[in-house]
């Protein structure tokens, strides 16, 4: 159950349990009735670890509150889950986040009432090919079977850019499947896709499992040189950093391009709440460490720099604090 459905059923149990003490006093009922959902990403993802992490973290130290983290299909989706009320708190890059603000790209023309809590860890992009198909190159993927991520993921996107960059037409030149982490790592263990596309922290498990799973049938494909006509189009969004050797144990590192996340909530949560949550991700970032290295991968001064996605006034207000 999701959306509206299960939020009518959260506050319908409140009620009864309310109901049902009748010699309590009632005090101030918490934002959402104390129900905060998370929209993460695939479950063999970075986002769904660290989503689970600072769930827990919420539910065990934000009285009042409980936390879950729901798996999703990333960044549009859980953006437009935000934005509808179906979520409190949802992970995406920090490229769709910014299209979401400005209204563009998939969101053109309607801008999305979303505020940041956090920059947080950066996103290497990971093109695998399969190495019998002897690609060197992304306009090496001309006619080829290629996963390109989830349907609504950040990932879909900056694929479709880095295969525009590079001279293509992503929905023509590529044989373009949008599938899941999961499903995607399934069909290139069968064969049945000669290269994927995903956007993850190191490492990202789904991808350590298919490239330990088989040693030497993959290789991942170096994709640094489009940065030029990627920012010429799109801005200084995207960076460039060596995806390390250790991350997968490859024989060398592999240039990539990479893309900053973000943690976002709704432009209508209380303040104090995003002053807390924004707290707790500092004050527990050692939790966050536990669950996945990528928790450890920002500081408060790097956290705050989320332009041009406004932070929360809450948020805001934790970062004048310190």
């Amino acid at each position: 159950m999701t959306g509206r459905p299960r939020r009518l059923l959260a506050a319908l149990l409140v009620a009864l349990l309310a109901t049902g003490c009748g010699t309590a006093e009632a005090g101030p009922r918490p934002w959402h009735d104390g129900r905060i959902f998370l929209a993460t990403g695939n479950t063999t993802g970075v986002y769904y670890q660290l989503g689970g992490g600072y769930a827990d973290v919420i539910s065990r130290h934000l009285p009042g509150y409980e936390a879950r983290a729901e798996p999703t299909g990333a960044s549009v989706e859980n953006i437009n889950r935000l934005a509808n009320g179906d979520m409190e708190i949802a992970f995406s890059l920090a490229d769709t986040a910014a299209d979401a603000v400005l209204g563009r790209g998939a969101f053109a023309g309607q801008p999305q009432p979303v505020r940041a809590l956090a920059r947080v860890y950066s996103n290497y992009t990971h093109v695998i090919v399969r190495a019998d198909a002897r690609i060197t190159t992304l306009a090496g993927l001309r006619g080829k079977r290629v996963s390109t991520g989830s349907p609504k993921s950040g990932t879909d996107i900056l694929a479709g850019r880095l295969l525009t960059a590079a001279g293509l037409d992503p929905d023509r030149d590529v044989r373009r499947a949008t599938l899941s982490l999961p499903e995607t790592v399934k069909r290139m263990r069968a064969g049945t896709l000669d290269a994927m596309f995903f956007a993850g922290g190191l490492p990202t498990p789904g991808i350590a499992d298919l490239l330990s799973g088989a040693p030497g049938r993959f290789a991942l494909l170096p994709i640094a040189d489009l940065i030029e006509p990627l920012a010429a189009r799109h801005g200084p969004v995207y960076t460039t950093a060596e995806l390390p050797r250790e991350a997968y144990g490859t024989t060398s590192a592999t240039p990539t391009v990479t893309v900053a996340n973000v943690i976002l909530v709704g432009a209508d949560m209380p303040d104090q709440l995003a002053y807390d949550l924004t707290r707790l991700l500092f004050t527990y970032q050692a939790d966050l460490v536990s669950v996945h290295p990528e928790g450890g991968n920002f500081t408060r001064q790097s956290a705050a720099g989320t332009d041009p996605i406004p932070l929360h006034p809450g948020a805001a207000r934790f970062y004048r604090s310190g």
